[in-house]
């Protein structure tokens, strides 16, 4: 989260050891850049989007949690403008069809539920309702591994996924994608190289096992 956490964008890769599966992401260009969440597909049919896995008040606490992790900035616009709520919509009721039990959907859900109780119990409205300074507070608690308390466990291993999810499914996103963004497949009439600042950041990573930057 950007503002709330002091975390970039891009500082988000460092966090999750996201780097790998972006560029698993682009690798393949043609998908990448033809993908849309079903929010932002042109043909969908009028209306509203119905979500299949999340119920009413889990869907607004995951709008605004999607875009706590990925606010919009100068560069493009935030989870929920990408299409992301729908995309992790999509994504748990695929898992659990597919891999015929409901652990991803039962630690997204318990997650939520903690978000809720931990907020009512602090701050007596739940999260998605909670300031900005409130929601950051219990944020804190479970963004940074390193960081956490013992019996938070469960609940910072639900963000990790959820934070996963929220940024594999930005950047597989025509917006995000964009926002990287990718030139894959473009012509070049000169090939100059790495750019130094580039190289020199890609260094650093390697002096330190390309562990990121945690906290």
């Amino acid at each position: 989260m950007k503002d709330s956490m002091d975390v970039s964008r891009r500082g988000l890769f460092q966090i999750i050891g996201a780097a790998p599966a972006v560029a698993a992401i682009v690798s393949g260009s043609a998908s990448a850049q033809t993908h849309e969440h079903p929010a932002a597909q042109e043909h969908a049919p009028a209306g509203p989007y119905r979500h299949q896995t999340f119920d009413d008040h889990q869907w607004r606490t995951v709008r605004v949690l999607c875009d706590l992790i990925m606010p919009a900035d100068e560069r493009s616009g935030s989870a929920t403008d990408a299409g992301v709520p729908e995309f992790l919509d999509d994504w748990i009721a695929f898992r659990t069809d597919q891999d015929g039990n409901q652990d991803l959907r039962a630690q997204i859900f318990g997650g939520l539920m903690w978000l809720d109780r931990e907020s009512n119990e602090r701050f007596q409205k739940d999260f998605a309702e909670a300031s900005a300074d409130q929601q950051k507070q219990l944020l804190d608690r479970i963004a940074y591994p390193q960081r956490a308390a013992k019996e938070d466990g469960p609940w910072v291993h639900f963000f990790n996924e959820f934070r996963s999810l929220t940024v594999s499914g930005f950047f597989s996103s025509k917006m995000g994608v964009k926002d990287l963004p990718y030139i894959g497949n473009t012509a070049v009439a000169e090939w100059k190289g790495c750019d130094p600042k580039v190289w020199a950041v890609i260094e650093d990573r390697l002096k330190n096992g390309y562990k990121g930057l945690m906290p």
